[in-house]
């Protein structure tokens, strides 16, 4: 799913994304096992943890952009690469990943594994 908010407030752009993507497959923030949320700073992170209601646990499980870097057009590749994997490794069904393009743009993907 894809969103734009007023480019002044580009970091809130994941927020209608997930919450679309959540929509279009008829699932909820607790049907997800793991977020990836991509922030080129923190602060974003925890705007879209708190007015989504993901739980910490859930999150950015293995770091966030702040820690893991943050590749100009490479960053949606390696946020659906990291949940993929994790998936994988806890043995896990369904995970989102989002993040703003710039612009007020957002976009947000489900994925499952099977």
């Amino acid at each position: 799913a894809v969103s734009a908010v007023d480019p002044n407030f580009f970091g809130i752009a994941p927020i209608p994304a997930v919450k679309d993507a959540l929509e279009k497959a008829s699932l909820s923030i607790d049907d997800i096992d793991l977020f990836e949320i991509n922030e080129a700073f923190a602060a974003i992170a925890i705007v879209v943890k708190k007015e989504l209601g993901i739980p910490e646990e859930k999150l950015n499980v293995n770091g966030g952009a702040v820690a893991l870097g943050h590749p100009i057009g490479a960053s949606g590749a390696m946020l659906v690469t990291k949940i993929l994997h994790e998936l994988r490794n806890r043995q896990a069904k369904l995970g989102c990943v989002s993040l703003c393009i710039g612009g007020g743009q957002g976009i947000a993907l489900i994925v499952e594994r099977v």
